[in-house]
C-alpha cells in the first residue's frame, strides 16, 4: 500500500513559488545560452607558408654599402570564427617573434662587425618580438590582422596574411674607421623565427593560438674588396632556403615575443676587433 502525502499550499505561496522557479530557470538560460568563442568552434583551413624559390640578390650600387634581398617568407590562413558576443572585440591575425640571431660582417684579419640581441645572447630570453613596433603583440595591421566587433549574427570567414624579408646595407669599409676603403670580406647571417596564428580578445587578452610555425633564414656571401665595384660579391653555399615547419602541435608564446621591445630596437650593432675590447657602434633604441 503506498502512502501520498500532500502540501496543501494558500494561493500567495503558489505565485510566490511559481516566480522563483521562473526566475532560476531564466538564469540558467541565460548563463547556459551565452555564446563564448573557444579553439573548438574555430576553423582554420589552408594554412600556407613558404619562403620563395629565388636566391638572395646581390647589389652592389653603393661605394659605400653592399645591399642584399632575401627571398621573402609568406603566410596565410583562412579563418571561420563563431558569432561574436554583445560587448567583446576578438582580433584574428599574425604574432612572430624572433628566436635566435647569428649576423656577423668580417673585415678580413682586422675583426668583424655584428648585430646582435643582448637578451637572446645572453639567454636572458626565448624570443623576442618581430612586431613593426606600432602594432604590438601583432606582426602588423594591415593583412596581418582582422577585427570583429561584436554581436555578430551569425559565422564570419577571413583571410591573414604576411610576409617578411631582410634587406640591409653593410658597409664596405670598416664601420669605426674614417677610411672609405673596403676591407670586406665575409657575411653571414642565420636567423629563427616563431610565427603564430592567434585569435585574441581585445578587452580581456585572452589567447587561443591556432597555428605555429618555424622558419629560418641563412645568408652567407664571400667578398674580395680588391675587386672593382659590382664584381667583389658572390652568395656560397646553398642557393634556396629551407622550406618553413608549419607545426602539428601548438607552441606557446612567450611574454617576451608580445610586448615591447621589437627586434629592431633591442638589436646592437658591435665591433669585435680580432685584438681589444669589443665596442658598441649602434646602441639599442
Amino acid at each position: 500500500m503506498c502512502i501520498l502525502a500532500r502540501c496543501h499550499l494558500p494561493p500567495s505561496s503558489l505565485v510566490l513559488l511559481s516566480l522563483l522557479v521562473a526566475c532560476t530557470m531564466g538564469c540558467i538560460q541565460s548563463i547556459a545560452c551565452k555564446p563564448r568563442i573557444r579553439r573548438e568552434n574555430i576553423v582554420v583551413y589552408e594554412v600556407s607558408a613558404s619562403i620563395d624559390q629565388c636566391p638572395t640578390i646581390i647589389e652592389e650600387n653603393s661605394p659605400i654599402v653592399l645591399r642584399y634581398k632575401t627571398p621573402y617568407f609568406r603566410a596565410s590562413a583562412g579563418v571561420v570564427m563563431p558569432p561574436v558576443p554583445r560587448n567583446e572585440t576578438w582580433v584574428v591575425g599574425w604574432i612572430q617573434a624572433c628566436t635566435q640571431m647569428e649576423f656577423y660582417n668580417t673585415y678580413g684579419d682586422i675583426g668583424m662587425s655584428s648585430w646582435e640581441i643582448p637578451e637572446l645572447r645572453e639567454g636572458r630570453v626565448k624570443a623576442i618580438s618581430d612586431s613593426d613596433g606600432v602594432s604590438y603583440p601583432w606582426y602588423g595591421n594591415t593583412t596581418e590582422t582582422v577585427t570583429l566587433t561584436g554581436p555578430t549574427s551569425k559565422p564570419s570567414r577571413l583571410t591573414v596574411s604576411m610576409n617578411d624579408n631582410f634587406y640591409p646595407s653593410v658597409t664596405w669599409a670598416v664601420p669605426i674607421s674614417n677610411s672609405n676603403t673596403p676591407m670586406l670580406t665575409h657575411i653571414t647571417r642565420d636567423q629563427s623565427f616563431i610565427t603564430w596564428l592567434v585569435a585574441m580578445n581585445s578587452v580581456t587578452k585572452e589567447r587561443i593560438v591556432l597555428q605555429t610555425v618555424r622558419w629560418r633564414m641563412r645568408v652567407d656571401i664571400a667578398v674580395d674588396p680588391d675587386m672593382p665595384l659590382g664584381s667583389r660579391a658572390s652568395l656560397m653555399g646553398r642557393s634556396y632556403q629551407e622550406q618553413p615547419h608549419i607545426l602539428n602541435y601548438q607552441e606557446p608564446i612567450p611574454p617576451n615575443a608580445l610586448g615591447r621591445p621589437n627586434a629592431n630596437d633591442a638589436q646592437v650593432l658591435m665591433w669585435r676587433p680580432r685584438r681589444g675590447a669589443p665596442l658598441v657602434v649602434i646602441p639599442p633604441k
